[in-house]
């Protein structure tokens, strides 16, 4: 809160008022004098770094799946502006020789192929064929199954009499068989009994 002083003396507010003045004055002489000042003996020369000269290469191999096998190869240069140029070729699964000859600069890559296949093969007579029999069978089908969507039972395979008869033949071989097997491993088994005996017999007569 200001306080003032009377009887011929000066209040706080009043001097705070004339040093504000005072300090206002001094910043716009300081200002002043600052945009004034002569600063034609400094040097304001600026230095920039220079691009470095172009870098152009060139290189070139080859390569194949085990020595003395060459499938691909690759080779490119370029003059150190930025512009690329190159080629590479390979061999596809049907052994046939694939080359791309490539251009690289400031408007991107720009491939051109030797041979382009084409974007939709065409179908062999064969399988054209082929297609419009399947399209047929298909919509039969699905026309048969549009009326009957549910099998009868009357069209479930059952055993013929012919297949019975197979049947009970096949069992009958099967008995005669493992009857065979049961009595040759019986027979063999004797003769290995009376073998050991003999065997035994010559040992204890030694």
């Amino acid at each position: 809160m200001a306080k003032f002083l009377f009887n011929g003396k000066v209040s706080c507010a009043h001097i705070s008022n004339r040093v504000n003045k005072m300090l206002a004055i001094l910043l716009i002489v300081s200002s002043v004098a600052l945009t004034s000042c002569d600063v034609s003996h400094l040097d304001l020369t600026t230095t920039s770094t220079e691009s470095p000269p172009p870098a152009p290469y060139a290189f070139a191999y080859t390569a194949g799946r085990y020595p003395g096998h060459i499938d691909r190869e690759h080779a490119e240069e370029s003059d150190g502006s930025g512009v690329v140029k190159g080629h590479f070729s390979y061999i596809d699964p049907r052994q046939k020789v694939r080359t791309v000859e490539y251009v690289a600069d400031k408007e991107g890559f720009h491939p051109l192929l030797s041979d382009v296949p084409p974007e939709h093969p065409a179908d062999s007579e064969s399988v054209a064929r082929a297609k419009d029999r399947h399209f047929e069978l298909y919509a039969k089908i699905a026309e048969e199954h549009a009326h009957h969507p549910f099998p009868d039972e009357t069209y479930v395979p059952r055993q013929s009499e012919a297949v019975a008869r197979a049947t009970a033949k096949h069992a009958q071989l099967f008995r005669v068989i493992a009857e065979q097997h049961a009595r040759i491993a019986a027979e063999r088994e004797a003769l290995q009994r009376e073998e050991e005996e003999r065997q035994h017999l010559q040992d204890l007569a030694e």
